[in-house]
């Protein structure tokens, strides 16, 4: 089977094709790998009307951006300078702020710290500094019905700034430095960022896609330009949707094998295990389950599922999605990675169809599907 030879991934490329064709998307890409070897990496479309869109077009990866810092957090502990139920203010004194300091590491990675609403952002950018972003969450008063550990809701933003300053504050790196080096760079990564310098952009820019809004609008060249080149640790990460793979594969590796380069099997065993089970998710309106910065499949509460990973995906999957437009994973039981990317925003509902459509036409064709 060759790799990038749409023709042998029929269902596939049905999926992309008829989603093209109902206006949900310019074009998009998939990548996946099996027992450890490519067995697809495609990309069929446009970047931009008239643009085609290729394997190393540099995608925006949105919130698959935050198992990024899940992943530094994960190697900051097996250092032994962090532990997951550290009280976050142990690390950042100023987060005490209107009660919050029973609020651990763990609670914001399972999304029930209740943190919520602090911030106000376009998903991708934001519209504040990164230090003033820090100081905005450290403020947040937690509602009064909130149970901290117990209350579940889906944070988009607001949670992913103390994160990679839990990050930056104990590794005493710029955060955007440390998943440039400590995650990216020991994968052999070198076409996605966090944060793009300017001259990293400069060279880049004819590659870098700005996703279409939901209105269907592009991004000004202005816009795509400073949201590249700023930290913004819940959704900036951008790189060819191929090398968010590479995290997965290497993790997998870890999780099976003991292979992995960025974390061990324990540490990554240990993340994607049921720290949140049976809980409604107050953001999603759905039953789901998470792990340590990943959500996992959570289809044994019923499909359809937000931000799934697909009918075929064992209840051992654990990932992560981009709004509206992205979704990656790593499947243990059944030792697949998948990653894709549509360049569309279509609304939620009509991506929760076309991701989970994809994601089965994937292991179907590749002949995973049972």
């Amino acid at each position: 089977m060759t790799v990038d030879d749409l023709s042998q991934f029929p269902k596939t490329l049905g999926v992309i094709k008829s989603g093209m064709a109902d206006g949900l998307h310019l074009g998009a890409q998939a990548y996946a790998v099996i027992h450890g070897d490519v067995a697809m990496s495609i990309a069929i479309g446009d970047s931009e009307p008239g643009k085609p869109l290729t394997v190393n077009s540099i995608v925006p990866w949105m919130s698959n951006t935050k198992p990024l810092g899940a992943i530094a957090i994960g190697q900051l502990v097996e250092a032994e300078e962090l532990d997951w139920d550290l009280p976050v203010v142990e690390v950042i004194p100023e987060f005490e702020a209107n009660g919050k300091s029973a609020i651990t590491i763990k609670h914001i990675l399972t999304h029930t710290a209740g943190l919520n609403g602090a911030l106000e952002t376009r998903p991708g950018e934001a519209k504040q500094s990164y230090e003033e972003s820090v100081a905005t969450v450290c403020r947040r008063q937690l509602a009064d019905d909130w149970v901290i550990g117990e209350s579940a809701a889906y944070d988009p933003y607001s949670s992913w700034y103390i994160v990679s300053e839990i990050v930056q504050r104990t590794a005493e790196q710029d955060y955007a430095d440390y998943v440039q080096h400590e995650i990216f760079e020991r994968l052999g990564i070198e076409t996605s960022w966090l944060k793009m310098t300017d001259a990293e952009y400069e060279t880049n820019a004819d590659n870098v896609v700005a996703i279409p809004s939901p209105s269907g609008t592009q991004a000004s060249a202005e816009r795509l330009r400073h949201t590249a080149t700023q930290t913004v640790p819940h959704g900036g990460a951008r790189g060819p949707i191929s090398e968010l793979g590479r995290v997965y594969q290497s993790l997998l590796n870890a999780h099976m094998w003991a292979k992995g380069d960025l974390i061990s099997g324990g540490t990554i065993r240990h993340m994607a295990s049921r720290h949140r089970e049976g809980r409604q998710d107050l953001t999603m309106g759905f039953m789901m389950d998470w792990g340590l910065g990943f959500t996992l499949d959570s289809k044994r509460y019923g499909l359809p599922h937000p931000y799934g990973f697909g009918r075929h995906a064992s209840d051992a999957s654990f990932g992560h999605g981009g709004m509206q437009s992205s979704g990656a994973f790593a499947d243990p039981d059944n030792d697949i990675v998948v990653a894709y990317y549509f360049n569309g925003m279509p609304g939620e509902a009509a991506h929760h169809k076309r991701s989970q459509s994809i994601c089965a036409a994937i292991y179907e064709d590749l002949g995973v599907a049972g």
